[in-house]
């Protein structure tokens, strides 16, 4: 076999087209085959280097390939310990414990318990549900319009976009949709805090009004800055509302920092911000420092499961738990987080000046370096506040232009409309700068193609 056609991207990505199911994503977007990886680049067979700003969608909060992270997964593999426990202990999982327990808020620091799951973020919500549905003997959840909280049966009832939804038949009953906070595109058509003020009271009063025809659930579930329903962060007031009230009636609250959460925030937990203590966190992706893990950490009053209620077999990576252990005391550390949050205002000011240059933008939001891009038809209707609606035919074409000028970005929101940044959390500023000179170039040049009514 020539081995020109070995090595090249159409050779490897038309054997997966052929023998890979039809369900895989990333690939139709991004048509390479990686060989390299290091800090915030990958290299595919060709040799192409790429800025990586998906960075496996927020799990590798060190970027690819971090030195001390991996030396750590080396140690582990080589010193002879057992790789895989189910969930027996283990030292290296007594000091990952250890290591989260002392990151929690005062209140459930001193009260916590964690439930190691499948590796997939989507068993810690059905975990969490599972867990507080024992706890309260009632079976209803609450959950918000924008969700994703996974893909599995459990999980997928409670994310609200509906196109993973429509054919999925039999999902988890009893679950309940509210409005979430979105200024941009208020669910009540007012916007800024007149919006915020609608959704928490709207909460508020459907919770307590013993017509509201809402019965008293066995949890709320929410995240605090959604991820792929579009980067909106929840506003302080309504996560301080929804604490309270679910706290007033004795309903557990479940944040979920699967995506937000370990650092990508600025913070290490994104409900800090609102300084309100959870019932129940679910962690995956970042914490497990590249490799699978995800984990329910929860108040002890929830504890009243029975052995084998919730097991999973490969709950016992210690790979993993090694891993997650040097990203957990990196992110941690004040400086970094604060290094975080200056690169994230930064990139929120420069993508501000953007938009105020060009007429596909609608909305720069986001915190630290969770950021959301939100691309808008100009030339189309307006919604209900008068903004432009969203186009998720202009965010695809930003999308292609931008890997084809060597830079890798993930959409999301309402019809794929919102360019999301979920870089590494220690990126350089020089890679911030790269990046902002590939997208500016992509976003005036499909701007003007706009304009001229060329697309």
């Amino acid at each position: 076999m020539n081995e020109n056609i070995t090595l090249s991207n159409k050779y490897f990505t038309e054997r997966q087209n052929d023998f890979e199911s039809s369900a895989r994503s990333y690939p139709r977007k991004f048509p390479l085959a990686l060989k390299k990886a290091k800090g915030s680049y990958v290299v595919d067979v060709e040799g192409n280097k790429y800025l990586d700003f998906l960075c496996g969608a927020g799990t590798l909060a060190l970027g690819h390939n971090d030195d001390e992270v991996n030396q750590a997964m080396v140690d582990l593999i080589l010193s002879g310990s057992p790789l895989h426990t189910l969930d027996l202990t283990t030292p290296v999982k007594d000091r990952f414990v250890q290591t989260i327990f002392s990151l929690l808020p005062e209140g459930l620091k001193e009260n916590a318990k964690i439930q190691f799951c499948s590796p997939s973020g989507t068993d810690a919500v059905d975990a969490a549900i599972k867990l507080c549905k024992t706890a309260t003997g009632r079976s209803g959840v609450i959950a918000f319009s924008g969700a994703f909280h996974g893909m599995g049966h459990g999980a997928l009832s409670l994310t609200g976009n509906l196109g993973a939804k429509t054919k999925i038949g039999n999902l988890m009953p009893g679950v309940q949709f509210m409005p979430y906070p979105y200024s941009y595109r208020c669910p009540f058509g007012l916007g800024g805090e007149e919006g915020v003020k609608a959704a928490s009271a709207y909460f508020e009063r459907m919770l307590k009004d013993p017509e509201s025809g809402v019965v008293k659930p066995a949890c709320v579930i929410i995240e605090p800055i959604q991820g792929e329903g579009g980067v909106i962060p929840a506003p302080v007031e309504f996560l301080k509302t929804v604490r309270r009230v679910t706290k007033e009636l004795g309903i557990p609250m479940i944040v979920d920092e699967i995506q937000c959460g370990i650092g990508r925030s600025g913070k290490v937990f994104t409900f800090e911000y609102a300084e309100i203590v959870p019932d129940v966190i679910l962690c995956s992706k970042a914490i497990g420092g590249s490799q699978p893990l995800s984990v329910v950490i929860y108040n002890k009053d929830l504890d009243l499961w029975t052995a084998g209620a919730h097991t999973g077999t490969f709950r016992g990576n210690q790979i993993a738990m090694a891993a997650g252990t040097v990203v957990l005391n990196r992110v941690s550390n004040p400086d970094f987080l604060k290094e975080v949050q200056r690169k994230g205002n930064y990139l929120m000011t420069k993508l501000g000046e953007l938009k105020d240059e060009v007429s596909i933008i609608g909305d720069i939001r986001g915190k630290g370096l969770m950021i959301g891009i939100e691309f808008i038809d100009p030339r189309g209707e307006k919604d209900l506040i008068g903004h432009p609606m969203q186009s998720g035919k202009i965010a695809a074409l930003v999308q292609r232009l931008c890997f084809e000028n060597k830079f890798i970005m993930e959409k999301g929101g309402r019809d794929g409309s919102v360019m999301r940044c979920l870089c590494a959390l220690n990126v350089k500023d020089e890679e911030i700068e790269e990046m902002l000179s590939i997208f500016t170039k992509v976003v005036k040049e499909v701007d003007l193609s706009v304009k001229n009514n060329a697309i």
